[in-house]
């Protein structure tokens, strides 16, 4: 058996190990993985903060909606605006102009003692340069101010 100058199929005097490049090229690989990773959390907690935004400016206006005819007068004209925190918000109510089956609302209202009423609510957030806002509409009814007409 021949064994002098070759141990384990390495030559006496040359070292296993990695060059010079293959570190390199790991690095690399290490490098772009490891800021793919980065831009994906980030990207998470940007999703994260916008749907608790989103979150907050809807239980905002079901709480603006809910003090419609409490705090907020429920008539035709009505404009009214807060602030809830970081939010602020705007509602406006006017009369519905369009029925479903195409009459006018204000028969609708003289046949009924109904009238129909819309109302826009805006809640805005964020600073003056990157401003984001979102509109909540809804019709409510109530009875009529209108004395109804014998028959």
């Amino acid at each position: 058996m021949k064994m002098a100058g070759n141990i384990s199929g390495l030559r006496l005097g040359q070292q296993g190990g990695f060059t010079l490049l293959e570190v390199l090229l790991a690095f690399v690989v290490f490098a772009l993985s490891f800021t793919v990773v980065l831009e994906i959390l980030s990207g998470s907690m940007r999703n994260t903060v916008r749907a608790r935004e989103y979150t907050e400016v809807a239980l905002i206006a079901q709480s603006v909606m809910d003090q419609l005819g409490l705090d907020i007068p429920l008539e035709v004209g009505t404009t009214q605006s807060g602030e809830s925190g970081n939010y602020e918000w705007n509602v406006s109510v006017e009369s519905y102009e369009e029925a479903v089956d195409g009459s006018d609302s204000i028969q609708l209202a003289e046949l009924t003692g109904i009238e129909l009423l819309e109302i826009e609510l805006v809640v805005s957030w964020g600073e003056s340069a990157r401003k984001k806002s979102n509109t909540f509409n809804t019709i409510r009814a109530m009875l009529s101010n209108r004395v109804l007409a014998n028959p």
